[in-house]
């Protein structure tokens, strides 16, 4: 049996001993690290490289925003969001940002181990109830587009861009898989987001993809 490395990143330590604990039981999980803090995660990754890093949201330094940092040293790592938040913004930016798991902190032991080996084979999972919330979020903006699919406003390039933004990629990893300057990039994000009228990168992935909603 393979064995699946984890490092658990939470800043509450009842829960995160709790989460190690019931992983660190199960035949073929070994647990390699812990922490509290998103540089602590960050740091984790860069030093053990786990196969899954179940990581909260909600501490110190923020866990989305320690998404981009850790897949930008550690390109291959799996992130698995662990947290209590709901919300479809956070669900959006995670995967967005290149996270291939966000789950409820609500899930059973069995479960969240079925989900540690289905992302560490290649899967990427959310929990049920918010991909049920964000198909509709994403049928309710398909359903009030007036003109159409806004992605067909945007040129070869730029769809090309938006395409590696919502896998989570920076404008430097960007440039560099198309062999360009991150000068470029920025214009053609400046441009991507005038066309769109949106502002972040969260609202260009989620634009994305409704986009694909609405050509289905």
């Amino acid at each position: 049996m393979k064995e699946i490395t984890i490092a658990v990143v939470d800043d509450h330590p009842l829960f995160r001993e709790g989460v190690m604990r019931i992983l660190s039981e199960i035949p073929g999980f070994r647990i390699v690290g812990e922490g509290s803090t998103s540089d602590e995660a960050l740091a984790l990754s860069a030093t053990l490289k786990p196969g899954i890093l179940l990581m909260d949201i909600s501490m110190p330094g923020g866990g989305l925003n320690a998404i981009v940092p850790i897949l930008q040293e550690n390109p291959g790592q799996k992130i698995i969001m662990l947290t209590v938040s709901e919300m479809s913004d956070d669900v959006m930016s995670a995967l967005a940002k290149g996270a291939k798991g966000y789950v409820l902190k609500g899930v059973g032991s069995r479960i969240l181990a079925d989900i540690v080996r289905s992302v560490d084979a290649g899967d990427t999972y959310v929990s049920p109830s918010l991909s049920a919330r964000l198909l509709s979020d994403m049928s309710s903006h398909a359903a009030t587009a007036k003109h159409g699919n806004p992605i067909d406003n945007l040129t070869n390039r730029e769809q090309e861009v938006l395409n590696l933004v919502a896998e989570g990629l920076s404008n430097k990893r960007i440039a560099l898989r198309l062999g360009v300057h991150e000068k470029t990039i920025k214009q053609h994000m400046t441009h991507i987001f005038a066309k769109l009228g949106i502002s972040n990168r969260t609202e260009a992935a989620m634009t994305l993809l409704n986009a694909k909603a609405w050509r289905t």
